[in-house]
């Protein structure tokens, strides 16, 4: 798990959903002369309610994380579905956290 923390150091500029980070390109000026900037993602941060676990949750996203989180039904049906790679540290073990509830309801469910 080494690798995940360096790609997710603590205050980067790095969407902790979808790992949308800075990318680079040239401004182009007038006279077409290029100098280096940066296009930073537009992040936010965003307190969510997840429901399994029955408790808010701040993350820092990008608007279009929100959007999808939105559009998939919440933020534990965007998380159990969201790639691991994708996720930072503090994301994936908020999955895991859910998915043990949610499988361990499942399985109480089917028992009774």
């Amino acid at each position: 798990m080494a690798g995940m923390e360096e790609d997710f150091p603590i205050m980067s500029r790095r969407c902790e959903l979808t790992a949308k980070a800075p990318l680079v390109g040239h401004k182009v000026s007038h006279s077409n002369i290029k100098t280096k900037r940066r296009f930073l993602p537009n992040l936010c941060n965003v307190t969510f309610m997840s429901d399994a676990l029955g408790r808010n949750v701040r993350l820092r996203v990008s608007t279009n994380a929100l959007k999808s989180v939105d559009h998939n039904g919440g933020l534990d049906k965007y998380l159990l579905k969201a790639r691991a790679a994708n996720l930072s540290p503090k994301a994936l073990e908020l999955k895991r956290q859910i998915e043990k509830k949610v499988s361990g309801a499942a399985a109480e469910k089917k028992a009774s």
